[in-house]
């Protein structure tokens, strides 16, 4: 799959994960239900922040990566 996630998208990507994931920990939750619903979001999400690619831009035919020149 081609890149489709720019680098401010990438950055916030990355904020959002390190968020969701301190939820999975600090959320005053069962264990189950905090890594079905932060936990697996924050992995998700941090894998397209390093991947550089999402699966629901692919979807919809969006992109945040710059256009090149021509």
């Amino acid at each position: 799959m081609k890149r489709n996630v720019g680098t401010q998208d990438r950055l916030l990507r990355v904020l959002g994960a390190l968020a969701l994931l301190a939820c999975a920990w600090a959320a005053p939750l069962p264990l189950t239900a905090r890594l079905s619903a932060f936990g697996l979001a924050g992995v998700y999400v941090m894998f397209t922040a390093l991947s550089g690619t999402c699966l629901g831009y692919a979807l919809l035919g969006r992109s945040t990566c710059p256009r090149p020149p021509g």
